[in-house]
């Protein structure tokens, strides 16, 4: 499994402590450091079956600074795409992706339903 996460974020921290606590393997990603690529995000768009404005963090403040609230609409699937892969930061976190999911932003109760 991948873990995508800002250590900075305490609900990413909330799943990082669970997913240590479930004793799964996988590999983590920083967010900031290692931004998704088109690609990926592409890819783990289609396994999550999540309309893509799900992937976007809605609540940090380079969404709000870029006034994407209104903007969102009226940019196609492919821009999108090629704007979160612009800067982790406006990507939703944390993300999990296994072999047959992906989670975007953290419910206890769906990522232990996933990870057993």
């Amino acid at each position: 499994m991948i873990f995508v996460w800002y250590s900075k974020c305490s609900t990413c921290k909330k799943a990082k402590a669970l997913l240590d606590e479930s004793g799964v393997n996988y590999t983590s990603r920083d967010i900031k450091q290692d931004n998704p690529t088109r690609a990926e995000l592409k890819e783990w768009l289609t396994k999550s079956g999540l309309p893509l404005k799900k992937f976007f963090n809605t609540s940090g403040t380079l969404y709000k600074s870029m006034l994407l609230k209104d903007r969102l609409s009226e940019l196609s699937e492919e821009e999108q795409l090629n704007l979160l892969a612009s800067d982790g930061m406006l990507v939703k976190r944390p993300i999990l992706v296994g072999d047959n999911f992906v989670l975007v932003g953290f419910n206890r109760e769906a990522w232990e339903a996933a990870l057993k």
